[in-house]
């Protein structure tokens, strides 16, 4: 029997406060590592670039898509534009709106605009445009019912049913003032804020997404993160079972408690792992700041590192025309980097094809495997 949306319990009235405080200290404390390696890194949406890609690879891989981080950038590199559909090029194009959605978010929130459901319904469009689920009323709310099951179930066989399309706009106006509302822990409010927008499912498509992107915004909103740079799909998708499980306990048995705490372990845990990603990819870029400019004997060697950092699968086309360097240096300068070993050579120039290059050292500490 479905598991229903427990309509009238939130936010929740009781939490067990001697379940949950051992572990909201060591989550603020990491959250705060995190944030001092953040604060120390001078273009942060530049150097981390690769891993706001790979969150984007991650959180989609969580609703079923099967893209590596690879074969998005390498299919980014190529400029593909073609109408083809094959299951694989339908999985990127959803990565990639991932990525774009976030960028609009943030976006926004630069020019003023608080998170909210305005920001919520304008990420929605930019996650839905043009791929799957685009005929499913991008940013706007469903106005039927929706419900989580095995694919082609009915209402009645599936796990759980959201909220009605009749209470849907009271529960995201309380899901609103939640936000901002006063707490006594931002990241036991976060795992309430991120757990009701799964639960309330307000979109007939993208929702999962959508609620993981509103984590680190919700970092930023509240000041934990200078940047809303917080990657924490990784852990979510390695104990996906228990994600879903804890989410659905919610409405099943009224468990926010082991929710959250499930959600602070989850924090504290991918904090660390963020923390060491983001202090490699530091390290690699003051390394190579200091090799470039020797091993390419160029003015413009740091500049074309830091394009790298942000496009670190690219072609050679696509470097000459977008890094804001004189053509026939910038080829001299990919030349150079592949002799060196910086640069590897994924597929090689065809007629008027250009070669396409992996950043293999940047992309390996993104994946946190030698991928490449």
């Amino acid at each position: 029997m479905a598991v229903l949306y427990h309509l009238g319990q939130f936010p929740p009235a009781d939490l067990d406060l001697a379940q949950l405080f051992p572990l909201v200290g060591p989550a603020n404390a990491a959250v705060a590592r995190y944030e001092g390696v953040l604060s120390g890194i001078p273009n942060p949406n530049v150097l981390l670039s690769p891993l706001t890609a790979q969150e984007a690879v991650l959180s989609s891989r969580i609703e079923g898509t099967q893209a590596t981080l690879g074969e998005v950038l390498e299919f980014e590199a190529a400029g593909v534009t073609d109408d083809e559909s094959t299951p694989k090029k339908a999985d990127i194009r959803e990565v990639l709106n991932y990525r774009a959605a976030l960028h609009e978010a943030v976006r926004l929130m630069a020019e003023g605009l608080p998170l909210s459901q305005r920001l919520i319904k304008a990420a929605h469009r930019v996650l839905m445009d043009g791929v799957r689920g685009r005929n499913k009323d991008p940013g706007e709310y469903r106005r039927i019912p929706n419900w989580i099951g095995t694919e082609g179930c009915t209402i009645e066989q599936a796990r759980f049913v959201p909220c009605g399309a009749d209470d849907l706009p009271g529960c995201m106006n309380a899901w609103e003032s939640y936000i901002h509302a006063d707490a006594p822990d931002r990241l036991v409010q976060l795992a309430i804020v991120h757990a009701e927008f799964e639960a309330i499912h307000p979109f007939l498509d993208g929702n999962g997404r959508l609620g993981r992107l509103v984590i680190p915004l919700f970092l930023h909103t509240h000041g934990l993160l200078s940047q809303p740079n917080f990657y924490l799909s990784e852990y979510l998708e390695a104990h996906r079972a228990e994600y879903y499980d804890r989410l659905l306990a919610i409405s099943r048995d009224g468990d926010w408690t082991g929710w959250v705490a499930f959600f602070l372990r989850a924090v504290a845990a991918q904090a660390e792992v963020n923390i060491g990603k983001a202090r490699a990819i530091l390290k690699l870029h003051e390394e190579l700041r200091n090799w470039i400019v020797e091993a390419t004997h160029s003015q413009y060697g740091v500049r074309a590192l830091d394009w790298m950092f942000v496009h670190p699968i690219f072609s050679t086309s696509d470097f000459i025309q977008s890094a804001d360097i004189p053509g026939p240096t910038a080829r001299g300068i990919v030349r150079k980097l592949r002799e060196h070993g910086m640069l590897r050579e994924l597929v090689a120039a065809s007629g008027r094809r250009s070669a396409v290059f992996a950043f293999a050292e940047l992309l390996n500490i993104a994946e946190g495997r030698e991928a490449f």
